[in-house]
């Protein structure tokens, strides 16, 4: 017992220790005059001439405000300085339409870089980082009155575009042909829309993306035809555990199923850098350049990489994947650099990624954070719009004897070998699941 606690106050210092160096990130590869950080950077750290911003990872920015505040990273005071000063240049000088926001901006002036989007889910990312800084910064007047502003000029309804599922996003002078139509990270798009008070959509909504189910071996959950991060997202603001929806659906269950799906799919993949120690794709760079692989089923050139947001990501959702993140650091060191880990790397070609992702680096980041403490999901969770969101799309405790716990840092790892796996698709009805009369 003693050498287990020993190993467990080591793995839990190595995640604080982690968090820091992915808060560094943050609070240094950003423009300090705009408080817009950037997409990606070197590893480490060195100065390049790419001044890419993200707003997904400017949202991330402000949740890991809140971590560093919280833990001392920085002093509060100018924590909250640097608030403001992200919050003020979106709101006056950042180029919206209806309150939506590009997908990528120059972090020096805001305006639009690559001809990219108008985007839905990204400018939606930026509101669950806007909206997670208000409940925290509580006594800023300014951050208060700034984050509502935000939040309350989104015009959902305009990216629904007269449908009842959103747009991927507005493009060259009309609405991508691509909608959120089927489960995935889209549920933070249609909460913060059902949930605001100056632009609010209707439940129909909620009820119309596509729930279909998938099993894979002994896991059953509802399935997203696409990498990993699409079941971590959402949650790593909206708190769904123990709760269910007008369809019956345990979100927070769904993406263990998912994440213990993922990792049978890892195992059965004939690379010798997927075993029980450690596992883990979801969309990142590659030797290639940049790709949406994972699994179940096989997407993407897999190749025996190992991307380590994906168990980061997952970390309220499997204790597991705390184990998988500290024996990446262990036994691969040139994985971890100054800002954590590396977007991705491949131990067989000794290929390791040359950046460091903002959207990679904040899921882990948060979702380290609602592992150790639930900080960034009870923070958000206090805003009455969420609150009254998940009201609206029929959100109630579920009733039963498995309950989610926060996890005590003492555990024991049985492990087992895998049985054959069976790969089966299913549809029920048109949604998989249906709503509960």
């Amino acid at each position: 017992m003693f050498l287990i606690l020993t190993y467990q106050l080591k793995q839990v210092k190595f995640l604080e220790k982690m968090q820091r160096d992915q808060f560094n990130f943050f609070w240094d590869e950003v423009n300090l005059l705009t408080g817009q950080n950037k997409d990606r950077a070197t590893v480490d750290g060195s100065v390049d001439n790419h001044p890419q911003s993200s707003i997904a990872a400017t949202g991330f920015g402000l949740a890991a405000c809140v971590i560093g505040a919280e833990r001392g990273f920085k002093p509060k005071q100018e924590i909250e300085a640097r608030v403001v000063t992200t919050l003020s240049f979106i709101k006056n000088n950042m180029t919206n339409m209806h309150g939506f926001y590009y997908h990528f901006v120059d972090m020096n002036t805001g305006e639009q870089v690559w001809d990219c989007e108008i985007s839905s889910i990204d400018t939606a990312l930026l509101m669950v980082g806007v909206l997670t800084a208000r409940s925290y910064f509580s006594t800023n007047q300014q951050i208060q009155a700034l984050a509502t502003d935000l939040y309350d000029a989104v015009d959902w309804p305009w990216m629904l575009n007269n449908r009842d599922v959103f747009s991927m996003g507005f493009q060259n002078g009309k609405f991508l042909d691509a909608r959120w139509d089927e489960y995935s990270e889209l549920m933070m798009i249609i909460l913060l829309a059902l949930g605001s008070k100056t632009h609010p959509i209707p439940l129909s909504t909620w009820e119309a993306f596509a729930r279909p189910i998938y099993t894979y071996g002994n896991e059953t959950f509802v399935f997203a035809n696409a990498p990993l991060f699409t079941h971590q997202f959402s949650h790593a603001f909206f708190d769904f555990k123990n709760k269910i929806d007008l369809f019956k659906v345990n979100y927070f269950d769904n993406s263990v199923k998912a994440t213990r799906a993922h990792k049978q799919f890892c195992l059965s993949l004939n690379y010798s850098t997927y075993n029980q120690d450690t596992w883990g794709i979801t969309a990142s760079d590659y030797i290639g350049g940049y790709t949406a692989w994972g699994g179940p089923p096989a997407r993407g050139p897999i190749d025996g990489s190992l991307v380590p947001c994906a168990c980061g990501g997952s970390l309220p959702f499997f204790e597991e994947c705390a184990d998988v993140l500290y024996n990446i650091y262990q036994k691969y060191p040139k994985s971890y650099q100054k800002y954590g880990f590396v977007d991705a790397f491949n131990p067989l070609s000794e290929w390791y990624g040359t950046c460091s992702l903002g959207i990679d680096l904040g899921i882990t980041l948060v979702q380290t954070e609602n592992y150790l403490s639930g900080l960034i999901n009870n923070e958000f969770m206090k805003n009455a719009e969420i609150q009254n969101a998940m009201e609206l799309a029929g959100f109630v405790k579920q009733k039963n004897e498995n309950k989610w716990m926060m996890p005590v840092f003492v555990s024991l790892t049985v492990v087992i070998s895998l049985a054959a796996v069976v790969l089966t698709f299913k549809f029920a009805g048109t949604k998989g699941y249906k709503k509960v009369q």
